[in-house]
């Protein structure tokens, strides 16, 4: 039996719908879903014809204002900003203009996932995170710290330290103890469609329908995370830009985000500075994709993804501000 896929047509317009449902009680609205299935072409409903528990999902409230996570990458080899954040002094400085600047969550990383990168040992990545988690406390921030990791030991000692969200590129794969971490703290986690090893990744990616089958990992994550005693209602999903896929694949995940909000969980985007904007805007350099990352990060923002994570909070964050009062009319 083919299976069929349900994407809110999101809108964001002053105007509203006397009609329309609310997508997870945030910014945007719909009143049409467009159905998705495998080798076939898709084709728009109206959002009441909608099957109950498919509705119920895309109506569950998230967050009701978009959110920024801030990366603070610990690592000399960073492809995005050069280690400018490698000393753990550097990191925390760098990490409270962020917080300043309007960053709700900051991302604090021990282990370069660039394309080509190699594993770094958990002694080492532990070494990298916590002084910065610890500094990050001892200075007075009050918001959430995610440690972005593969390994159980080092989310355990992250934890320790001050963090309270897991953010795992491999979406839990990699480490068959870090969900045992997660629940026992009882803390948030990001699952990430990111399987493959960084090493490796971008070696010729294949996908008969990549919106399809992020979908489909992303799903039976939540499904296995849940069965490890970490609840939904604890996880949010990111579709991986540039993990693993090729611009072509980007692009069609980014045009059909919001099929993501029928897992009844909050969305995180994470394409700031990738490759594939230096390609589309003429920018070789990642410190010059500011602005084409804002740009995709206010596209997902309309599609109802609930956070974004970049580099560039400030401009981040007035982008964002400009965007609702505009889209608001006040």
């Amino acid at each position: 039996m083919t299976r069929h896929y349900y994407r809110a047509v999101v809108q964001c317009d002053v105007a509203g719908a006397g009609d329309a449902r609310r997508l997870a009680a945030g910014w945007g609205w719909f009143n049409q879903i467009e159905v998705l299935q495998r080798g076939a072409a898709p084709y728009v409903i109206a959002a009441d014809d909608a099957p109950d528990d498919i509705l119920a999902r895309l109506e569950t409230p998230q967050s009701p204002r978009p959110r920024i996570m801030g990366i603070v990458n610990t690592t000399p080899d960073s492809f995005s900003d050069g280690g400018v954040h490698a000393a753990a002094g550097d990191a925390i400085e760098g990490g409270l203009a962020m917080a300043k600047a309007g960053a709700d969550i900051l991302d604090i990383g021990g282990e370069s996932t660039r394309p080509g990168a190699q594993t770094v040992a958990a002694d080492e990545e532990i070494s990298r995170v916590v002084p910065v988690i610890v500094g990050l406390r001892a200075a007075g921030f009050g918001g959430t710290i995610s440690v972005d990791t593969r390994k159980a030991q080092v989310a355990h000692a992250a934890l320790r330290a001050g963090a309270d969200l897991i953010n795992d590129v491999s979406g839990f794969t990699y480490d068959p103890d870090l969900a045992g971490v997660a629940a026992d703290a009882g803390v948030r986690v990001c699952v990430m469609h990111g399987p493959l090893d960084p090493a490796t990744m971008q070696n010729d990616p294949q996908y008969d329908d990549v919106v399809l089958e992020v979908f489909d990992f992303l799903e039976a994550r939540i499904a296995a995370l849940g069965a490890q005693g970490i609840a939904r209602e604890k996880i949010t999903v990111d579709p991986g830009i540039g993990f693993g896929k090729t611009q072509a694949h980007n692009l069609a995940l980014l045009a059909r985000l919001s099929v993501f909000h029928t897992l009844g969980v909050p969305v995180l985007l994470g394409a700031s500075r990738k490759r594939f904007i230096g390609t589309i805007g003429g920018a070789p350099d990642a410190q010059d994709r500011g602005p084409g990352s804002i740009a995709v990060a206010l596209a997902g923002i309309s599609q109802g993804v609930q956070t974004v994570r970049v580099h560039d909070v400030a401009q981040t964050a007035q982008a964002i501000a400009l965007w609702r009062a505009s889209v608001a009319g006040s």
